[in-house]
Formats: C-alpha cells, structure tokens, sequence
C-alpha cells in the first residue's frame, strides 16, 4: 500500500521539477537577449533574476500539492476509479472495503505512474527562449540598437546650445560651437542652499537667484551678446571664455548671438527663464473655534496651538491680540504683541507654535472681546513676505446688562410695557411664581395672561428683523377660568387656547399663513413661474427679507420658535413650564447680540479743518461743476499675432513670398507671444523657436510654417461670440468632441 503512496509522491515532485525548469528556460532566453543587445553582462543577469521571480510568480508551481496531483492521477488513469484520495488517508480511519480498494489502486499506480508525464509546457518555453536568442543575434548583428543609443545622445545634445547663422546662403563659413559650457544658479543667501550647476539651458529657479553662463567656443569669435527679450546684453571675455550674470527676477526667454571672423552673424535656439516666487509662510491654527464664549464663572484660558511653515526659512513670528472695552460709542480698543511659548529659531522651516491666552492676564472684564491672529515673516531679502491667520474671537459674556428705567416715584411711566426685554420677562415670571400663594387666583391668572401678551410683543419685535411685516395685534382678552359656581368647563378652556397659541399660526393672533398658502397653491397652476425668481431679493418672504448670515437667521428662528412656546405656558396660567423656554429664548438672543458684532481695525484719520468763517453760511459761491470727456480707442493686445497667421496662410498656399516687411511683423508677433510664454513657458516656447527661425531665415518651410501658424491660433484667445453665427443646439458630449478633435488637428 505504501508503494502506490511512494509513487504518487514521486510523481508530485517531478511536476514541481518541470515547472521550475520551464520558469529558468523562460528567463535563460530573457537574460541573453538583454545581454545581447546591450553587451552588459550585469545587466543580463539582473534581467535573469527579475525574469525568473516573474515567471515564479505567474506560474506558482508550489501551490500543487498532493491533493491536486491525486486529482490529475484520477482524471487520467482509469484504472484509479477516482480512488487516489484513499492513500492520503490514515488506514485506520478506513472501513474493509476501503482498504481493499486502496489496496487495489496502490497496485494499479505502482505499474501505470512510471508512463505519465505530468503536466508541463517546456517545448513551448524552449521554443520561446530559443527565439529570443535569435532575436538578440540579429540585433546585435544589425547594430539596432544603435539607433537608441543615437536617441539618447539626441537628448542629452538638446542641453547644449547649438548655432545657426541667420544668413542660411553663406555655405562655406565655419560654424563656430561650444566647446564646453558651465551654467550655473546662486541661490539667495537667506535660502542656504548655495551654488549649484545645471546642465539644461532651461533655467528653473526661485526669482532673486543669480544665474552665470561660462561659454568656451572652439573657434575665434566677437561679439558675443546675450539677448533677453529683446535687450542685448554683452558677455565679458576673459581667459576660460565668454561668462556674464543675470539676477532672476522675472520670467522670460534668452539667447545668444555672435560673430565669427568673417562677420557672419550666428545666433541660437530661445530658451526660457522661470523664476518661482518666494511662498509666505503657511500659518494653520489647530482645534480651536472661531468664536468662543465664556461665562463669569468659568476658567477663562485659550489653548492656541498652531503650526508655520515655510519652504526656506522663518524669520519671526507673534500674535496680534486687541481687547475691546465698552460698547457703542464709547468702544475702546488695546491692541498687545504676545509671543508664542517656544522661541522661535530664524530658519527653520517648520514649528509648532503654543500660546495660552488668560484673559484675566489681559486684564478683561464682563462684556470685553478679544480679538487675536497670528502674523510670520519669512527670511526673503530685501523686503520680507508676510502672512497672517484668520482673526479669532474671545468674549466674555455680559449676562447682567444695565438697562435703562423709570424712577417709581414719577408720575407719568412714558417707557412702553411692551418693549420689555426678555430679562425682563423673565423677573417679572420668578416674582410671579414667589408671589403665587399670596394672591388670588383671579390676579394670578390676570399677570401670567398679561406676560403672556409682552412675550407675543416681544416675539413679534424680533420677528421683524425676520421679514415678518405683521403688524401686531391687539392681546387677547384675558382667559377667564372657572370659579367656584360657575358651569363652564376648564378642559375646554385650555383646548380653545392651545388652539389658538399652538404653532400652526392659524388663530386669530397671526396672518392666517395656511389660507395663504393654498391660495398660492391654486394660482401656480394659472400663472407661469417667474424666470427671475432665483435672481431678486423678496422680501415677501421672511426667509429671505433678514439682514442676518444664515447662522444667526437660523438661531432667530430658533429663539421665535422658543418664545412661542413660552407664550402657550403663560397663556396656560403656568408660569413654571414657561421659565425654561425664557431662558433658553435669552440664551439664544444673547449669542445673536455678540455674533452680530462687526470688528474693523484702527486706521488713522486726521479730517480736514473746518473753516468757521464760512461754515452753515449757504455760499458756493467757489463751487464749480466738473465734467470731463475722455476718448479712448480699444486697442487690440494680439494684432500682430492675427496679422502673423493670415501671413503664414499665404505663403502655406504660396500666394506670396517672404519680404522684409514681414521681419517686423514676425518680431512684432513674438514680442506678443512672448507675454503670453511668460505665464506658460513650456507650451509656448517651441512656436516662438519656430517663429524665430522663420524670422532669421534659418527654417522657411512649409512644415515650420504650418507648425508655427497652429501655434499662433492656439495662442489667440477664443472669441465669446462669433457674428452671424447660425444657432445650433450642441449637447455637452458633442462640444467636448470637437474640443478634443481641434486639439489632436
């Protein structure tokens, strides 16, 4: 029985064997190639290696095991009877009949296995590698790769600046090169980063560096200028060849031109100058509310954590805190420089700043603001960036406010009862409640029913910064409860209220809102919608009428809602369940007061002196009128560019030839484009290479011509309307298209 085991596990390791095998053949053909074609010996390994771990991974000849091997056996040998698992099995754990059976397969597999080939595909992995091989000789044999090799040196060639003479008919004149050429940047001092050396003439730099081109020429040369949108700039001669130096300050184009001995004037490819700015520093402050409010009692200690960065260095860094005492007119403000916890290093790049704010410190009293950002400078030379945080809020809540009163001793109250506020509301509800047991039940009723009426007054006050226009309404009469012999019943009382002072506004005490509703409803079906709906102020609708952000409208809403509830309890004669929503109404009013308030900075203001002579007298006698005309002609920023395409139109269809009126119209038209490139330098800068080779007749070909021409039109800015268009319904996918289309033209 055990041999038929031995067998099979045989059989499972040589399918394992040739699957490794076929991975080798696989990376062997893989391996030579790359060796062949790129004579390196390392490298063919290193492809051997990747190539193996490849096939391994593809293939995964490890996960066959016995079961699946068992499972192959018993598809292909029918002698198994699909019995192979039997093996695999303890004996024990077997009945009589398995074990026979068992018996029977180990002795069919011990004469059948030996002829079976396990699965494999090594004729197709030698026939591929083989391939390969081949492959690999004839590229070696024809030097392909070569044509690579050529690619590459085209690229690292395109870094060094080539000539052209601008007079194309001189054939026989020598045409001086660099033999070597050294650029380099000088970064700002205040950036540490020093001297470093480019090779790509495309200079990408922060503005303020000092850019230096040393030019070593092969042959004698005079005259050697380096043109800069326009300005020629001389180079200095000296002993190791033509050097100068150009600050960074702007984005721009370059090149440079000379003569050689027989005065023939070469100049070569523009290449462009980017210069980055210098990024204020980036100040993010962590964790902390915009608004935060403390009552008397608390412990009143912002935590200000923060963090500044900057991509060269900091310079230095501090929080502005302005404290503001008083209210009105009489508003004063203190204005405190307060450094962070940490000292702040000059250079560093990036710091977590802490600050504890104690508003005690800062000497605040009940009702005082405080107002505080963060301000960094950075390292930048001469003048430093600056940046500042958004402006965050401290306030102390003033919740004992004085109010002006009539003595009681006058004779005549000319304050209106129904402009109490609800503080107010809210004393005269605890008096009533305390005086409750020593009065009658008739004056209870009668002052609950009376707060009640100042509550709907007060609602209705605040409801008008809301939108709403209804005007307000006499009170109810007061509710009459039932007394002792009389027939009417309290329930229905109270149901009639409740009625009346719920929240459905339909009761005699508001505009009836529902009715209005419905009859808007039948006349949407009559009247078409309003197309400038969306576009004007209502001021029908309350929603839209306020003044207010939409945070404080909400929290209005809110507090009218509350009101309104604490009106139902004082109608209900109780007092006690309307205190809760007065406090919670006040709440509310009181975070709308100190939201509302606006913050300006000082600025200083010295006004003109008044003339008292001839102040209040009436005389303008010296007024003159003023009026002035002014004529001005829209200029067109791109008519040379316009004009430069319907040029290179004729001579595309050989209508014309070149003239020297159209070097002036081609060095117009790359001063235009030239601005354009500023902003985008590696879009533009091969149309305006194209334009200048026109210009020096270096390239006067139908395909520069066409090349440039599609440039300049994709430079031109899109017209927003074209007259005499016919109008046409074009749907989004049909326009992205065409879009598409005109770009791969």
């Amino acid at each position: 029985m055990e041999s038929g085991k031995l067998h099979l596990i045989k059989f499972h390791k040589r399918w394992q064997i040739l699957s490794y095998a076929e991975a080798a053949l696989y990376a062997i053909g893989i391996a030579v190639l790359f060796y062949l074609v790129s004579k390196n010996l390392w490298l063919g390994v290193l492809s051997f290696v990747v190539a193996v771990v490849a096939v391994l991974f593809i293939q995964r000849p490890w996960k066959h095991n016995l079961a699946t091997t068992g499972t192959y056996v018993d598809a292909h040998v029918d002698e198994a009877s699909f019995s192979t698992g039997l093996l695999l099995q303890p004996e024990d754990s077997l009945s009589n009949l398995a074990k026979l059976q068992r018996y029977k397969v180990s002795e069919e597999l011990s004469k059948r296995l030996g002829a079976i080939h396990p699965p494999n595909k090594l004729k197709q992995a030698l026939m591929v590698t083989l391939g390969l091989v081949l492959l690999g000789i004839v590229v070696q044999q024809l030097d392909l790769f070569k044509s690579v090799e050529s690619v590459l040196e085209n690229a690292t060639n395109e870094t060094q600046i080539q000539f052209i003479a601008t007079d194309s008919i001189i054939e026989k004149s020598i045409i001086p090169k660099i033999s070597s050429q050294d650029i380099s940047v000088t970064y700002p001092s205040y950036t540490r980063k020093g001297t470093i050396a480019v090779s790509d003439p495309n200079i990408k730099t922060i503005a303020g560096a000092t850019v230096q081109w040393l030019l070593v020429f092969d042959n004698s040369v005079t005259e050697v200028y380096l043109d800069r949108m326009g300005e020629l700039i001389p180079l200095q001669k000296g002993e190791n060849g033509y050097r100068i130096k150009q600050v960074l300050l702007e984005s721009g184009f370059y090149s440079f031109k000379f003569k050689n001995e027989d005065g023939i004037e070469f100049t070569s490819d523009l290449f462009s100058l980017e210069a980055i700015p210098d990024n204020p520093p980036e100040i993010e402050i962590l964790g902390l509310e915009q608004y935060t409010y403390f009552d008397f009692s608390d412990k009143k200690v912002v935590e200000l954590q923060s963090t500044i960065t900057d991509d060269y260095g900091i310079d230095e860094a501090y929080i502005i805190a302005t404290v503001s005492k008083g209210s009105g007119e009489s508003v004063k403000f203190r204005e405190e420089k307060l450094k962070f916890k940490q000292a702040i290093t000059k250079g560093v790049k990036s710091i977590r700043a802490t600050k504890t704010l104690d508003l005690n410190t800062l000497k605040m009293e009940v009702g005082d603001e405080l107002y505080f950002y963060i301000e960094a400078f950075d390292e930048k030379r001469p003048k430093r960036n600056v940046s500042r945080s958004e402006t965050y809020f401290a306030v102390i809540k003033d919740t004992v406010g004085e109010q002006y009163g009539v003595e009681g001793t006058l004779g005549v109250d000319q304050m209106p009862d129904y402009f109490r506020s609800q503080r107010q509301l809210i004393i005269d509800t605890e008096k009533l409640i305390k005086d409750k047991p020593s009065i009658t039940i008739t004056e209870f009723k009668s002052r609950s029913n009376e707060l009640g009426f100042d509550q709907k007054a007060l609602r209705l006050k605040y409801g008008q910064f809301m939108g709403d226009e209804s005007e307000m309404e006499e009170a109810p009469e007061e509710i009459e409860s039932e007394e002792e012999g009389e027939d009417h019943d309290h329930a229905e009382d109270q149901e009639n209220v409740i009625k009346e002072f719920m929240h459905d506004h339909d009761g005699d005490n508001e505009h009836n809102l529902v009715e209005k509703h419905e009859h808007h409803e039948e006349n949407d079906t009559e009247e078409a919608e309003d197309p400038l709906h969306d576009y004007l102020h209502n001021h029908d609708d309350p929603e839209e009428s306020t003044l207010f952000e939409e945070s404080l409208k909400t929290k209005l809403r809110k507090a009218l809602s509350i009101m309104w509830d604490a009106e139902l309890h004082l109608r209900l004669n109780e007092p006690e369940k309307s205190l809760p929503f007065q406090y919670e109404a006040l709440k509310y009013i009181q975070e709308i007061k100190n939201s509302a308030r606006i913050y300006v900075h000082r600025i200083g203001f010295d006004p003109p002196p008044i003339k008292e002579d001839s102040r209040l007298t009436g005389k303008i006698k010296d007024i003159e009128n003023y009026r002035k005309n002014e004529t001005k002609e829209v200029e067109n920023p791109f008519e040379a560019l316009e004009n430069a395409v319907a040029r290179l139109e004729q001579f595309i269809q050989q209508e014309s030839t070149f003239n020297e009126a159209d070097n002036a119209l081609f060095t117009a038209a790359g001063n235009e484009l030239a601005k354009l490139a500023i902003a985008n330098p590696s879009k533009y800068l091969q149309v305006l290479q194209g334009l200048k080779r026109i210009e020096n007749n270096t390239e006067r070909t139908m395909a520069n011509y066409k090349f440039v021409q599609k440039g300049l039109l994709a430079a031109l800015p899109k017209t927003a309307q074209v007259p005499g268009a016919k109008k046409e319904y074009t749907d989004d996918i049909n326009s992205l298209f065409l879009k598409q289309l005109e770009v791969y033209d």
